[in-house]
């Protein structure tokens, strides 16, 4: 039978779940969700999202792109985040056909992945790019105690700690700065606050027309707030709301000050403890700056993903490490319906 690796269409949408939860993941299932992820339009990223390889009778391998910009010194490099990528059991060598496919002309990123992926990335041309490191802070102890499918004797360790979190307090944020919800319609505030490359580092470019796209996720809802200070607006903070916990998705303030850094980490944390269901909100960190305002504002490190690259051909690739945050990959909105607490 002719094999065929193609976009996807949402007439594939049963058999790409039925793959995916056949090899032990967890996809979503709901046509909305996934219709958002493979198959929603976008402005800024007009080709197909998500390929299959198939047969005359079914789909063997799927995955998904997620696609960003590199950016360093002055240098712009196309990049894909393949997510939702897996094979049919026995059909070797599917799944790296189909990856090969999808970075023929861009360069793959890949932040963290199962044990299998992150077995057989760097026999396919992937190169470490650095580490990006997952902190958490607690919000509202008692609801730690929330179920999240694992076992009762774990909550009351988990709780302990959430205690001990809060403590010492977070000072609130000067009365000259502010957060202010960014609706879809008003992107533009924030145009010329987006983030530049740091020094010793390169960074993921942003456009207005990404944070569109986010901020219709039906997953794991997001908002936007720009951070403003005496009505001078120094950057944005994105958060997403997944069961039990806010996700600070991204984040950028214009400033080489650790004070500022610190202050945008208070504002996102204070309007995260709005939330309702939140026990917790949690980050990602890899650039100096922003894991020492996280630290300092009393979130704990609780786990290192490993970030690589597989150059396209002729690409050059950055020489630094590369900024990543939560909205590079899917872990903004990926969850299963479920309290999954890092506390």
């Amino acid at each position: 039978m002719a094999r065929l690796i193609r976009p996807s269409t949402p007439e594939d949408a049963a058999a790409i779940v039925s793959l995916l939860t056949g090899v032990g993941l967890r996809p979503n299932v709901d046509a909305p969700h996934l219709y958002w992820k493979y198959w929603r339009p976008r402005a800024d990223r007009p080709g197909p999202r998500s390929f299959v390889l198939s047969d005359d009778n079914e789909v063997l391998a799927h995955g998904a792109n997620i696609h960003s910009t590199c950016i360093w010194e002055g240098r712009r490099l196309s990049t894909v985040h393949v997510i939702d990528w897996a094979a049919r059991a026995g059909e070797i060598g599917a799944g790296v056909a189909l990856m090969k496919h999808i970075g023929q002309s861009s360069t793959l990123l890949a932040i963290g992945g199962s044990a299998q992926t992150l077995r057989i990335l760097p026999y396919i041309g992937f190169r470490s790019a650095g580490t990006v490191t997952g902190y958490v802070r607690t919000l509202h102890p008692l609801r730690l105690l929330r179920s999240g499918g694992d076992a009762p004797w774990r909550r009351l360790p988990r709780l302990a700690r959430g205690v001990a979190a809060t403590f010492p307090r977070l000072r609130s944020p000067d009365s000259d700065w502010q957060a202010q919800h960014v609706a879809a319609s008003d992107l533009r505030s924030i145009a010329a606050v987006l983030p530049m490359p740091a020094r010793g580092m390169a960074s993921m470019e942003r456009s207005l027309d990404e944070f569109s796209y986010s901020l219709d996720c039906p997953i794991a809802p997001m908002q936007l707030y720009a951070i403003k200070k005496t009505d001078r607006t120094k950057g944005y903070f994105m958060l997403a709301y997944a069961p039990g916990q806010v996700r600070i998705a991204d984040c950028w303030i214009d400033s080489q000050d650790p004070a500022d850094w610190r202050t945008m980490i208070r504002l996102a944390t204070e309007q995260s403890r709005r939330d309702p269901n939140a026990a917790e909100v949690v980050a990602w960190a890899n650039d100096p700056l922003l894991a020492q305002a996280l630290l300092t504002c009393g979130f704990r490190a609780r786990h290192q993903t490993v970030v690589q690259l597989r150059p396209a051909s002729g690409a050059a690739l950055p020489g630094a490490p590369l900024r990543v945050q939560m909205l590079d990959n899917d872990a903004a909105y990926l969850h299963e319906g479920r309290n999954e607490f890092w506390t």
